[in-house]
């Protein structure tokens, strides 16, 4: 069974464009707040904000007794990076992520954490004959082979998303980033896949997850939900129950197990243990209904392809 955990920039404040939900809290109030949540097994620690003080984070992990799925790497910062971080056009500034992930390469391996995750969100462009691809595909090679080189054991994933903030992210579906951390040949890059992402890419997830792990890159799973139309951060199942469903089916049957689920959840003006405890129980919920899918049942379905047969079968289980 797979554990949970979640992101603490979510445990903090939570804001939009036009508002703020709920103020900031100190690391040491958002392991409080975690211990109150049900079924939390650990946390995605972000960076670089939750290592401002090393000593502190290691005396509350000890405390707390959470586990680590593994780091989250900040590559959009307010004041900096704002053209992209791994493709800038200025070597300055790579060569500036580039320190800074290596940084937090180490610190990674400090606290035990064999991954880290990046969502390069500026990397990419808002208009037409606005950024040379071919050589923003070579920077950004550049950059994460310098990074993953540093240290091998660590594996890089890079979480896909569509667009926000620019309108369409370098790194945007499934396929482009399987084929990119491919064409590098870098064995320890691969891909988060979050699935709110991929279904705002108007991907199906199961699909995604077995594209990822026959290109051996399907490195790390994020679980919400949206409607299809914006990355909204929901609790998983809010929309796209059948498809959770495969999801969870796929993960399963490609072996994604005994690993880390991260929920990248949103609580907005919600009480945030509240909304938090309730996606573990739903997520718990949907994988109970996954597992009541007999394989070799499923597998005949999936030959025949008959959904006259498939769907009254997968309703039987509910």
């Amino acid at each position: 069974m797979n554990k949970f955990a979640i992101i603490t920039a979510f445990l903090g404040e939570t804001r939009n464009r036009y508002m703020v939900y709920q103020g900031n809290r100190t690391l040491a109030e958002k392991f409080a707040l975690a211990k109150t949540i049900p079924g939390l097994d650990g946390f995605e620690l972000c960076y670089p904000a939750d290592f401002e003080n090393p000593a502190e984070l290691k005396a509350l992990l000890g405390q707390h007794g959470f586990g680590l799925a593994g780091m989250n790497f900040r590559s959009r910062r307010t004041g900096k990076w704002w053209r992209g971080a791994f493709i800038a056009e200025s070597p300055v500034e790579r060569q500036e992520v580039l320190d800074d992930l290596r940084r937090a390469i180490d610190a990674a391996a400090e606290f035990g954490m064999g991954r880290i995750s990046t969502c390069p969100l500026n990397d990419g462009a808002d208009t037409l004959f606005e950024l040379d691809y071919a050589r923003a595909y070579d920077s950004a090679a550049e950059t994460f082979g310098a990074a993953c080189a540093r240290n091998p054991a660590i594996k890089i994933c890079i979480e896909y998303k569509k667009s926000d903030p620019v309108a369409r992210c370098l790194f945007g579906t499934a396929g482009e980033t399987a084929a990119f951390c491919l064409w590098t040949g870098i064995g320890n890059l691969g891909v988060t896949l979050d699935l709110g992402h991929a279904l705002y890419a108007e991907e199906r997830p199961a699909q995604s997850a077995a594209l990822l792990a026959k290109a051996g890159r399907l490195f790390y799973v994020h679980l919400n939900d949206n409607d299809g139309r914006w990355d909204w951060d929901m609790l998983p199942g809010a929309f796209h129950f059948w498809e959770s469903i495969e999801f969870l089916y796929a993960l399963k049957k490609l072996g994604y197990t005994d690993d880390w689920y991260a929920f990248d959840v949103y609580p907005k003006e919600l009480d945030t243990a509240e909304n938090f405890a309730a996606a573990f129980q739903i997520a718990r919920r949907l994988e109970t209904i996954t597992d009541r899918i007999d394989v070799p049942t499923m597998e005949q379905l999936l030959r025949e392809r008959n959904s006259a047969k498939t769907l009254p079968y997968l309703y039987s289980l509910l």
